[in-house]
C-alpha cells in the first residue's frame, strides 16, 4: 500500500482548519484525495509527463494519512463544505472506507464501483504500487532499482529465508516499503518509466480533474 504521510499532513488530518489550508490556495477549484504522500507523488509525476501543472490549474492533491480519514476530508471539501470538485483513488482493501465516506457526504446511496468512478474515485488493483510494477514488468523495475544503486539491497531481500516462495513482483512490492522515503522516491521513477500502459486509477483521476 502506498501510504507515507508527512508530519504536517498527519497533524492537519485532525482538524478541519488544517484540511482547509491544504486545498484553499488561491484559485483552488478541485481536490484529489489520496491515501499517502507516495500516491500524491505518482499522480503529480504523471500530470507533469502530460504537460500539466495541477497546482497552476487549481488542483490540490491531498495525502490524507490513510483511507480511514476520507470521511473527514469529504466533509470539509465536499458538497456539505467547500463544495469543490472531488476525485481520488485508494487501495482495493480500502474501497469500503471510500464508498462509505462518499455516501455519508451526500454523493450517492449504495454506490457501486462504477458509480464511484463516475464521481472521480477509483480503486487500484491491489494498490498503486502493484499496478505500476505490473505495467512496467519486473525486469524493467529491477533495471530502475539498479540505476539507483540499490539492486544489491534487493538481491539481499530475495535471499532472505522469510521471502522464499514469493514472486519477483511481490518482492519488488515489499522492497519499496522497506525504508522510509523509498515509496515516494520510486513512485516518481516508475511513473517516469511508463510507456503506453498507465494505471487506470491515475488515468481516470487526471481525466476527471
Amino acid at each position: 500500500m502506498l501510504v507515507e504521510e508527512c508530519p504536517n499532513e498527519r497533524r492537519s488530518a485532525g482538524t478541519s482548519d488544517g484540511m482547509t489550508d491544504q486545498a484553499a490556495a488561491p484559485g483552488a477549484r478541485a481536490v484529489v484525495l489520496v491515501e499517502g504522500a507516495s500516491d500524491r507523488v505518482a499522480l503529480q509525476a504523471l500530470a507533469e509527463r502530460r504537460g500539466r501543472s495541477l497546482e497552476a490549474e487549481g488542483v490540490s492533491v491531498v495525502a490524507m494519512g490513510g483511507a480511514t480519514n476520507v470521511g473527514r476530508f469529504l466533509e470539509v471539501f465536499g458538497p456539505q463544505g467547500l463544495d469543490l470538485r472531488l476525485a481520488g483513488f485508494c487501495d482495493a482493501a480500502e474501497e469500503g472506507w471510500f464508498r462509505r465516506g462518499l455516501q455519508r457526504a451526500g454523493l450517492g446511496v449504495v454506490l457501486s464501483r462504477s458509480d464511484m468512478e463516475a464521481l472521480g474515485f477509483y480503486v487500484c488493483v491491489a494498490d498503486l504500487e502493484d499496478e505500476l510494477i505490473r505495467c512496467l514488468g519486473a525486469a524493467e523495475v529491477e533495471r530502475i532499482i539498479e540505476a539507483q544503486g540499490e539492486l544489491g539491497s534487493f538481491r539481499t531481500l530475495q535471499q532472505q529465508p522469510a521471502q522464499q516462495g514469493r514472486s519477483t513482483e511481490q518482492l519488488l512490492h515489499r522492497f519499496m516499503g522497506t525504508r522510509s522515503g523509498r515509496k515516494s522516491h520510486y513512485a516518481r521513477l516508475l511513473v517516469g518509466a511508463l510507456d503506453h500502459t498507465v494505471p487506470r486509477a491515475l488515468d481516470g483521476v487526471l481525466a476527471h480533474v
